[in-house]
């Protein structure tokens, strides 16, 4: 009988195929699978995310009358691209436009954010939940629903006659300051949703001990709080200044493109096409050098970063 019962067996494994053997398999041993799909996820996300940067280096690196006849290793060698992209044009002054806009829209956004976070997390108002859910609903308008008055208002436009409380609206066309404000303006919901979360959870003893001391509501803010509501801070200072520094829609309508007047790196880059020639190598090049200071902000933050996002998914 235990000879027909083994016969049987391995018939019912032939029919059962390849598929439904590695499904019993997996069952019998569930960290096998968990371990086979991570090994996916992690090779389809690390293809995915690295080869656009990957093929960022293959175009920089070939000559520009050989890119048309390539295949995904670089044809011909070309390293002085990496020189021309600043010799051809001032690219560096782009990239220092968009820093220095990213930096100020983040300074103003996380100053705003703690003091309506602050608000938000620790006191207790009649509407507080409503006024919130109306925050986060502002975050959900496309930012070109405010192109056409943003502009009439930032830029000084005299034909539609823009009057703010009786007063001509300022022409601040080819300053910062028109990509300031409404960068501000869009990235400032999210950073108060973040620093609501984290401002909530600080004891309220610590800020009682700091009250007692002489400290006034602000300067235990600033002094308590925010220290140690740290990875909240950070998150919310990294995500917008990469969002300020890859933003291009309002950039390139609030400027005429020209580095002294402001304009953003992504106009930096597209100033190497010409009327008849585009260098993809040094657009390449550009772009390779424009990731730099992101990268280099991601690395220095990824420890805060990563515990501000994962903060409170666990409780003890």
């Amino acid at each position: 009988m235990s000879q027909e019962s083994n016969a049987e067996t391995e018939t019912a494994e032939l029919k059962r195929g390849p598929i439904e053997s590695w499904a019993k398999a997996w069952i019998a041993n569930p960290e096998r699978a968990y371990k086979a799909m991570f090994y996916v996820v992690t090779v389809f996300f690390v293809v995915t995310t690295l080869f656009p940067f990957y093929w960022l280096v293959v175009l920089a690196l070939t000559p520009n009358n050989q890119i048309y006849d390539m295949g995904l290793l670089p044809k011909g060698f070309n390293p002085a691209a990496f020189i021309e992209v600043f010799t051809k044009i001032p690219f560096h002054r782009y990239m220092l436009n968009s820093l220095i806009i990213a930096t100020i829209t983040t300074i103003i956004v996380l100053v705003l954010a703690s003091l309506a976070g602050y608000v938000f997390g620790r006191l207790e108002f009649p509407g507080k939940k409503p006024l919130m859910l109306g925050i986060l609903a502002i975050s959900y308008f496309p930012p070109a629903a405010f192109l056409l008055p943003l502009f009439d208002l930032l830029t000084g436009n005299k034909v539609f006659n823009f009057l703010f409380f009786g007063v001509q609206s300022p022409d601040l066309f080819n300053t910062p300051w028109p990509m300031v404000m409404p960068f501000s303006a869009l990235f400032l919901p999210l950073s108060i949703f973040i620093l609501t979360t984290f401002y909530g959870q600080i004891p309220d003893g610590l800020e009682d001990a700091a009250r007692v001391e002489g400290t006034t509501r602000l300067g235990a803010l600033f002094r308590v709080i925010m220290p140690l509501s740290a990875p909240g801070v950070a998150t919310a200072g990294v995500l917008t200044f990469i969002a300020v520094y890859n933003e291009y829609f309002f950039s390139s309508i609030m400027n005429n493109g020209a580095w002294q007047n402001w304009a953003p790196i992504v106009k930096g880059i597209l100033a190497y096409q010409g009327h008849h020639l585009t260098p993809f190598n040094l657009m390449a090049a550009a772009s390779i050098f424009g990731v730099l200071p992101v990268a280099i902000l991601v690395v220095i933050a990824q420890e805060k970063i990563v515990s501000g996002l994962t903060a409170g998914a666990l409780k003890e």
